[in-house]
């Protein structure tokens, strides 16, 4: 059997995607889900394109053993030698260069002929393999390279001594019988490349991603470059969970290969990609979707009682879906909260286990049952921060009616003070929204607003959900309560600190 390299890029091209932004606490978190759910190599970030994302790589080089750990750069010795000073803290390090090789991208971006690009390939390989023995080369717009010169730098960045080359599929241009022919030629028309280990990173623009993976693992591929939940740039990459399950569930096709994945994890690692990013997964998702393993059809459902496989190619306890969620209540203990964090996918220090389970039974008074969803959310909003917010809710109070203009007074805390305003809107969250902005005096445009229930029954936490602009970029802020209007306010807060901080 043949072992497929899981390569797992959430933390850099799944964070890519605008409004994913991670601060380190929520990196170190995912980077241990993934090493504990098997995953081969973790490419923690860019170190080169903020000294945030220096910081995360070194924090996830010192803390990660399992897997091997990866930073992105550019074929520049400057971007080489950042990326290993976050790097060389890891147990394994792998230093990821790439650089652009297709026309397009050589004449208006590179403005470079093909002999000075593959000059800069090899030189850039031979200097970060000089700091690093594990080194991979990414052809950019692989699938977009005339075929003979992308064979031409293969060749000549493996003698530089690349032990992995990545063939990216970087506009999800490619189909999968061309991109499977792709990869074949590579095996068996480069003369080194036994030399090296054939990846792939395709994106998602035409719905073929993960088609394309797999299609190059048949031709083979035996590293893939994926993440959780399929998020990334634009329409995102190949989702990790639907690759690992195509194989596990098509032995007989895929019988030459395998992948050491802890697939019962599957879920509870999409959730918590799903409560960090505040990117809701859909509930036709392939494999993480709420509905992946529901049947309404009559005759589905006479079928799945007679016989469970004429309608279901997998088991929903094989990807870590719990039919009982509910875990938790008022009467529950420190231990058993604790656990259930731990499992859930968080790691907290004994002081903030103390405070979150303060909020817990705070909240255990207001729902009388607790679900993983109202977990997730209360960690992820009060806890799981590098620091304390910079704004924070004190009180608000509303006045509403159908014959009355909306209108809410709102308190905040700020450096150890508080400040009031009150403001009129359209509706009593429009409302709260215009009086934080009087107290902060920070403007950000909303783009998206969505509230969603979390769990099921009357006394079910209401999430808010924002999408906002604010100098150039997008973010997204999230917020939780009993109360959708606490809710609203708590994710709006959440997106004023996320612009205040930068």
């Amino acid at each position: 059997m043949n072992k497929i390299i899981i390569f797992d890029t959430t933390l850099r091209d799944g964070e890519q995607a605008p409004g994913a932004s991670l601060n380190i606490k929520e990196k170190l978190n995912i980077a241990k889900a993934l090493s504990q759910f098997g995953v081969d190599v973790i490419e923690a970030g860019f170190p080169i394109s903020s000294p945030g994302d220096f910081e995360a790589v070194k924090a996830v080089a010192k803390s990660i053993k399992g897997s091997s750990v990866c930073g992105l750069a550019r074929a520049v010795k400057k971007d080489i030698d950042v990326a290993w000073g976050a790097l060389k803290f890891a147990r394994r390090g792998r230093i990821h260069v790439f650089l652009a090789t297709s026309k397009i991208h050589m004449k208006y971006k590179l403005q470079k002929h093909e002999d000075e690009v593959l000059k800069l390939a090899r030189d850039a390989v031979k200097y970060a393999r000089n700091l690093c023995e594990d080194v991979e080369f990414s052809p950019e717009d692989a699938s977009r390279t005339v075929p003979e010169f992308l064979l031409r730098v293969i060749e000549s960045v493996i003698n530089a001594g690349a032990t992995t080359v990545n063939i990216p599929d970087t506009v999800g241009y490619a189909q999968p019988l061309e991109f499977g022919e792709l990869i074949s030629q590579i095996c068996n028309k480069v003369p080194n490349i036994n030399k090296a280990v054939i990846s792939v990173h395709c994106h998602n623009d035409l719905g073929l991603a993960v088609a394309n993976s797999l299609a190059a693992i048949k031709n083979g591929a035996r590293q893939i470059e994926c993440t959780i939940n399929g998020i990334g740039e634009r329409a995102g990459n190949a989702a990790l969970e639907e690759i690992v399950m195509a194989i596990r569930t098509r032995g007989d096709f895929f019988k030459d290969v395998n992948v050491d994945i802890k697939t019962n994890q599957i879920c509870k690692l999409s959730r918590l990609v799903s409560n960090l990013t505040s990117f809701l997964v859909a509930p036709n998702k392939a494999i993480v979707g709420s509905n992946a393993f529901r049947h309404e059809a009559g005759i589905h459902q006479d079928g799945i009682l007679k016989k469970r496989s004429t309608y279901e190619i997998m088991s929903a306890q094989d990807v870590g879906f719990n039919k009982t969620e509910l875990v938790l209540g008022k009467h529950s203990g420190r231990h058993a909260f604790s656990q259930r964090l731990k499992e859930l996918g968080f790691h907290l220090k004994s002081k903030e286990i103390e405070e979150a389970f303060s909020e817990f039974k705070r909240l255990s008074d207001k729902k009388k049952q607790i679900f993983d969803e109202d977990l997730l959310a209360l960690i992820r909003e009060r806890f799981h921060k590098e620091s304390k917010p910079i704004w924070q809710l004190r009180d608000f109070r509303i006045i509403s009616g159908t014959a009355l203009s909306p209108q809410a007074e709102i308190t905040l805390r700020h450096k150890g003070k508080k400040f009031k305003a009150d403001a009129y809107g359209d509706g009593p969250i429009d409302a709260c929204f215009k009086a934080i902005d009087k107290i902060t005096g920070i403007k950000i445009k909303l783009l998206d607003y969505r509230l969603e229930s979390l769990t099921s029954g009357k006394d079910a936490q209401g999430s808010a959900n924002l999408r906002f602009s604010a100098q150039g970029k997008e973010f997204t802020g999230r917020g939780s309560s009993t109360d959708i209007i606490e809710a609203s306010i708590r994710a709006y807060l959440s997106a004023i600190n996320r612009v205040a901080s930068i």
